[in-house]
């Protein structure tokens, strides 16, 4: 920018997360006595402003700050020819061929908070309160650009209050396209008779479950001090054990709950509102089940907030489906999937168009990190290191699986789907595929997608008849990290539960070094059977008669609770797939504390294992033992035809073992002495976190690179993400973890992306 006085127009264009920001540059030129416009344009907001250079300088300072719901990333000032005219409008949205950002939802700002609760404002108790800060964007969003006719609010005709209020620079609803009151606005009709809202706050007092229709799918409630109600949605539902989010009203409400630090006071009352996981403190019956953290949130829609401090309580929140099923979103859906679980139903007669789970987060080394990126968070851009040659879809994993449509350095991750075991679950995210294409206007030219044959993203590529480029599972986790991370060369500690290797075994206790172009497979942990495949990860107590095998122990405790059967695992053993997994060895050592034989939900039994040893504040570490050894025997391919590339990790002649069977051995040695079960779960965190810190301190060494980047689900673990940083630091290397991404199977296409877009840029072409 120039600082002369000089009269200049110039054409500001930043990518941004878009929630209120028209309304904001509006006021902030107004208030500089600045002339021009500002619209949307494909995928940015586009200025057009003409001002003295002063004041135009800092019309973009203030830019690049933003609202505060809103994330500017870039703003770039040229000089164009001057036009005049005067004062400074919102224009209508351009259409043009660039990618469109869309928006994700925001929670209900305080101004809006504050205007329900006000008995004398025409909002009163309106449980469709929004302004242009806040409320529904993604989910209701039917086509780009972002205007209230290509969204489920079109068939609402504003009334005169409310366009004017749309109208009006100076009213905070001014473009504010999910504007409505309860004169023109979505209404909410309960079940029972009489008013809905104190209709479902007496049926939640005497124990009813009720489906509440949210912001982007249904959810089930129920009050969460009734264990007797919380034990019956469990059966309802078909969900074991695994952790039900609750809602509460404040944050001194959260604290009464769980262990709130400053950061997580902060995370929680974010305009993502996620849901985060705190210390529990007190933590009602049957919420979570033998683990020490608790699911909380804070409303995050008026009617959320009118119903909690009705209700005077927390509420049990969680995801409107039967367990594995997609939230439910659909009305009809809903009530044919969801009338076998919940007592009523509160619903409401604006339309939903795409389903949006809640987000999960939690703080982690000091700083917030996502576990399932879905509402608040979805589908803001990220940023890849380099830019793509060509559009390109990118399909991700089979759990947790999301996709990427990525234009230029520019990549969209769709809002978590789910595990895609199930058609419901295959019809969701075939559906999200569509609907996001067509809403960023990305139009692929070819796809990426995991290297197992067998995973339902695999075959859907296969479908699609575009040119594919398989990457290997870890080696996306690996990019994802360096990606998130904005490092550029690194050792990868990629440890989860499994994917696909290039030798035919399944991996998942890996040590990378590369880039996201190209990595080597330079360590893993010690490979054992796998006896079962897949079986091995729902019935942890396999693992356990793997590990006692190898180390040559006796059977007779397993024989004893297993009979023929665990002669049968035995037996597989010796011609079952290899597996690196370090989901599997956490597995066997939660099954030799006896915490889980049976998994309930996936890293069920880490779970508790990890929760286990949070309760010990012994420190001792077990035997480490890192050893090298021949070479594995990967293919290397890089090639199968013109239209199937395969990225993986390469090969390494002497590849660092991390021997597993060290920490087992030491392990059986502890419960044989009788040491107690905490104490040994806590000595089995210590010494992997050791073991992999000797490992990356000899490859750091070797490759001369100083920085790690840790990934896989197994990093949700939070001893060991919070430990193990601390001490790659103590011996001088930088440790970087997960953000913006998950670290579990929710990151890969974002590595896929990244993968490709690497590629581009070494070889300068298209892969």
């Amino acid at each position: 920018m120039t600082s002369d006085t000089t009269r200049h127009v110039i054409a500001v264009r930043g990518v941004v997360q878009g929630v209120g920001f028209r309304p904001f540059v509006h006021a902030v030129a107004t208030r500089l006595g600045i002339v021009g416009f500002v619209t949307n344009r494909g995928g940015d907001v586009a200025i057009e402003a003409e001002g003295p250079a002063a004041r135009l300088d800092e019309l973009v300072a203030e830019l690049r700050v933003g609202p505060p719901a809103s994330r500017v990333e870039s703003v770039v000032a040229t000089a164009i020819a001057v036009r005049g005219g005067d004062g400074f409008e919102i224009a209508a949205s351009e259409a043009s061929g660039d990618a469109a950002v869309i928006a994700p939802d925001v929670a209900t700002c305080a101004a809006c908070v504050d205007e329900i609760f006000d008995a004398r404002g025409r909002r009163f108790g309106y449980a469709f309160t929004s302004c242009a800060a806040c409320g529904p964007r993604l989910t209701i969003v039917t086509g780009a650009p972002y205007d209230r006719e290509r969204t489920t609010m079109a068939p609402f005709t504003l009334c005169d209050e409310c366009a004017h209020e749309m109208a009006d620079p100076a009213d905070r609803r001014f473009h504010a396209q999910p504007i409505a009151c309860p004169a023109c606005g979505p209404t909410l009709r309960f079940d029972r008779e009489g008013d809905a809202l104190s209709g479902v706050v007496a049926a939640l007092r005497d124990g009813a479950i009720v489906a509440i229709k949210g912001l982007g799918g249904y959810h089930l409630a129920c009050d969460a001090l009734r264990a007797d109600v919380v034990a019956r949605l469990r059966e309802r539902k078909d969900r074991d054990a695994k952790p039900f989010a609750i809602m509460v009203a404040s944050i001194e409400g959260a604290r009464e709950l769980a262990m709130v630090s400053d950061v997580e006071a902060a995370l929680l009352a974010s305009s993502a509102r996620p849901i985060v996981l705190l210390a529990g403190r007190v933590v009602p019956d049957g919420i979570a089940p033998g683990l020490l953290d608790v699911g909380v949130m804070l409303p995050y829609t008026p009617l959320h907030h009118l119903l909690l401090r009705a209700f005077g309580g927390p509420l049990v929140v969680t995801s409107g489906n039967a367990s594995d099923e997609p939230i439910a979103f659909a009305d009809d859906d809903a009530r044919a999937r969801l009338g076998p679980i919940a007592d009523a139903f509160l619903v409401h007669d604006r339309e939903i168009h795409a389903r949006c789970d809640d987000s999960v987060t939690r703080v982690v080394d000091g700083a917030p990190t996502i576990l399932r990126r879905a509402r608040g968070y979805a589908p803001v851009p990220l940023r890849l290191p380099h830019p793509l040659a060509v559009p390109t879809l990118a399909l991700g994993g089979h759990l947790k699986a999301t996709f990427a449509l990525g234009d230029g350095d520019t990549a969209f991750v769709s809002p978590h789907i789910g595990d895609l075991d199930y058609q419901a679950a295959l019809d969701s995210y075939r559906a999200a595929l569509s609907h996001h294409a067509a809403l960023h206007r990305v139009t692929a030219v070819r796809v990426a997608h995991d290297l197992h044959p067998d995973y339902a993203t695999t075959r859907i590529a296969e479908e699609l008849g575009l040119p594919r480029v398989a990457v290997q599972h870890h080696h996306a986790h690996f990019a994802s990290a360096l990606a998130d991370a904005r490092v550029t060369r690194a050792i990868g500690v990629i440890f989860d539960g499994a994917g696909l290797g290039t030798d035919g075994t399944i991996w998942g206790g890996e040590l990378l070094v590369g880039d996201a172009a190209a990595s080597v497979r330079a360590g893993h942990l010690r490979e054992v059977a796998l006896p079962g495949g897949d079986a091995a990860a729902r019935e942890p107590w396999r693992m356990g008669v793997v590990f006692d095998r190898e180390l040559g122990l006796e059977l007779e405790p397993w024989l004893a609770r297993y009979g023929n059967r665990a002669w049968q695992v035995a037996r597989l053993c010796a011609s079952a797939v290899k597996t690196t997994s370090a989901g599997r060895l956490f597995d066997a050592v939660a099954a030799q504390l006896g915490l889980a034989d049976v998994a309930s939900f996936e890293a069920h039994a880490a779970m508790r294992l990890e929760a286990l040893a949070r309760s010990s504040t012994d420190r001792e570490v077990y035997p480490v033992e890192v050893a090298r050894t021949g070479g594995s025997k990967l293919s290397g391919s890089t090639a199968y035809t013109e239209t199937h590339r395969i990225v993986a990790p390469q090969p390494v002649a002497t590849p660092m073992v991390m021997d597993t069977l060290s920490i087992m051995r030491a392990v059986q040695r502890d419960r044989a002495r009788g040491v107690e079960g905490e104490v040994i779960a806590r000595r089995f965190h210590s010494t992997l976190i050791e073991m992999i810190a000797c490992a990356c301190t000899e490859l750091a060494a070797e490759y001369g690179v100083a920085d790690v980047v840790l990934s896989g689900g197994v990093f949700q673990n939070v001893v060991l993400a919070n430990e193990l940083p601390v001490r790659l630091r103590a011996v001088g290397l930088r440790a970087h973890q997960h953000r913006a991404v998950p670290a579990n199977d929710g990151g890969l296409a974002l590595g896929q992306l990244a993968t490709l877009a690497a590629l581009d840029a070494r070889d300068g072409g298209t892969h």
